[in-house]
């Protein structure tokens, strides 16, 4: 399967992206976000929306493990411990994320107040607006490439 960076336009738009705090939002330069350009808004509804689509295209955890420890270096993170990280996808597997891009993929951390966990929260909530048409795909995977932290603060209150 071929995955393809994001758009021109969706490229230009992380560049203005405001960091809050160095490790709550991946370098942009690293870490852009990049989407699998077959899943589209005309489809979403039998590929990403349908029930255990993300097991079908997650990428090992021997993959994902080894990029981590080489990703965990490229931030430059002082806590240098795997553990203490969630390797993740910026834009979401169950919102056409690509599955297996070193682009859509950081060590994000399990600590602080932007974790992963409060991140893995807003991924239930906007899969499901997406899902049930009230956001439209494309603004969903704009909204986490440019600040997941905005987008929590938009889509992520209950």
């Amino acid at each position: 399967m071929k995955m393809l960076a994001p758009t021109a336009a969706l490229s230009g738009v992380l560049l203005m992206a405001t960091v809050a705090i160095a490790e709550d939002l991946p370098d942009p330069h690293i870490t852009p976000g990049a989407i699998d350009p077959t899943i589209t808004q005309q489809n979403i509804r039998s590929t990403a929306c349908v029930k255990g689509y993300t097991k079908t295209v997650r990428p090992p955890a021997y993959f994902t493990n080894r990029l981590k420890k080489y990703q965990i270096r490229e931030y430059g993170y002082s806590d240098s411990n795997a553990k203490d990280y969630e390797e993740d996808h910026l834009i979401p597997l169950n919102i056409g994320g690509a599955p297996d891009d070193p682009k859509n993929l950081w060590p994000q951390p399990r600590n602080g107040q932007w974790n992963a966990a409060k991140k893995d929260d807003l991924e239930f909530k906007l899969y499901h607006l997406v899902c049930d048409g009230k956001v439209s795909l494309r603004d969903a995977q704009l909204a986490y490439a440019t600040d997941w932290i905005a987008a929590y603060r938009k889509y992520g209150k209950n």
